[in-house]
């Protein structure tokens, strides 16, 4: 349910026990960052140094048991989406970004993961998972280029495999002209 209602009753703030049972129960449905599980618990405890002190020691205690640990969460994200999604390392670094894995530990991991990965193959597996088909306009080539792009492929293994398709000159030169165009808006 996107759309969760307030109870007129507001929910009692949880003190340490509770907010390490939560924690232990939000691991336990979904892996987390230790940002991201930060975060969900900051909704759960009084605002404040005592919550956030709170906070710090469930995060210390999950760590010490061994439940929480950003290193093994990247690599498990970065395998994942390399093998089942095919998605390029541009893509994987946003995303563990946006989950809020420190960027040395996404450099280290993303180099042990795709440093020996050939990226044009990983493009193609990508087309053939997706269903893409060879353009047949420059409107389809657009609608490649921008697929790839989007799931993490440099634009140089992107004009290679359009070169390979017999993509004409011109659409190639076309998409050449929308990239460089800046946005007015």
């Amino acid at each position: 349910m996107p759309f969760g209602r307030k109870s007129a009753k507001p929910r009692a703030f949880l003190n340490e026990a509770g907010l390490y049972n939560y924690g232990v129960y939000s691991l336990s449905r979904q892996m987390r960052t230790e940002a991201d599980l930060r975060r969900l618990m900051q909704r759960r405890v009084e605002p404040g140094e005592q919550g956030e002190a709170a906070v710090s020691a469930v995060l210390a205690r999950l760590r010490e048991h061994g439940y929480l640990d950003d290193a093994v969460f990247a690599e498990t994200y970065a395998r994942l989406r390399q093998q089942n999604e095919k998605l390029g390392v541009r893509r994987v670094r946003q995303d563990l970004q946006q989950k809020g894995v420190a960027v040395q530990l996404i450099a280290e991991t993303l180099e042990a993961r795709y440093g020996q990965t050939n990226e044009e193959a990983l493009a193609r597996e990508h087309l053939e998972r997706k269903r893409i088909r060879k353009p047949e306009n420059e409107k389809e080539t657009a609608r490649v280029m921008r697929r790839l792009v989007a799931a993490g492929f440099s634009t140089g293994v992107i004009y290679k495999i359009l070169r390979q398709w017999d993509v004409p000159d011109e659409a190639l030169s076309a998409l050449d002209n929308l990239t460089d165009e800046p946005n007015d808006e």
